[in-house]
């Protein structure tokens, strides 16, 4: 029971951080959001704030991390398209209301522990994608290039379809990074 109030407190986090930010994420709404006691949060995470996004950096990060293996071993295609479609599902279940919430973080903080921390998620899933795109197909230059691209811009596509409260630019960064992966492909054969 302990650890799923814990587990609730920190995926409560990691969705508020996706959807309000680093500084609109506070324990309280955490706790109003989870149901959690109150009293969960001293004992869970009595380095206080901190220590709570940092355990929602790393599940979020893990959730990634998690789903790619969905698509081991396909095209390097495939795996593109199935990251993007990943982002495209969170505009879509959110009513454009949440995007990642380890940019969130990465943007709004001040703590060099916190942006050192979304370094290495952000690095985690470029080290993911590049192995995945190199095992379906692409050189590993080709592959570390374009994870890095496609995860800059996913994120970038996301912030504008937030913005716009529309598929468009998300669907045009798309499109553009599918035609890009398919000439990479064509490239390595």
């Amino acid at each position: 029971m302990a650890s799923d109030a814990r587990t609730k407190m920190v995926d409560g986090a990691a969705l508020l951080l996706a959807k309000r930010g680093l500084h609109a994420t506070s324990f309280s709404e955490v706790l109003e959001l989870t149901g959690a006691p109150r009293g969960s949060v001293y004992h869970h995470f009595p380095g206080g704030k901190q220590q709570l996004v940092d355990a929602a950096l790393d599940a979020a990060g893990k959730r990634a991390l998690d789903v790619l293996d969905a698509v081991a071993g396909q095209s390097a295609e495939t795996v593109t398209g199935y990251f993007l479609e990943l982002w495209r599902s969170v505009l879509e279940r959110s009513t454009f209301s949440a995007g990642c919430a380890v940019l969130a973080v990465t943007v709004a903080t001040d703590s060099p522990e916190l942006l050192t921390h979304t370094a290495e998620v952000f690095r985690a899933w470029r080290r993911k994608l590049a192995r995945l795109l190199e095992l379906g197909g692409l050189s590993a230059a080709d592959a570390a290039r374009f994870s890095a691209l496609l995860v800059a811009s996913s994120e970038g596509a996301v912030v504008l379809s937030r913005a716009e409260q529309s598929f468009e630019p998300f669907d045009l960064v798309s499109d553009e990074l599918l035609q890009q992966v398919r000439s990479l492909t064509a490239s390595a054969s």
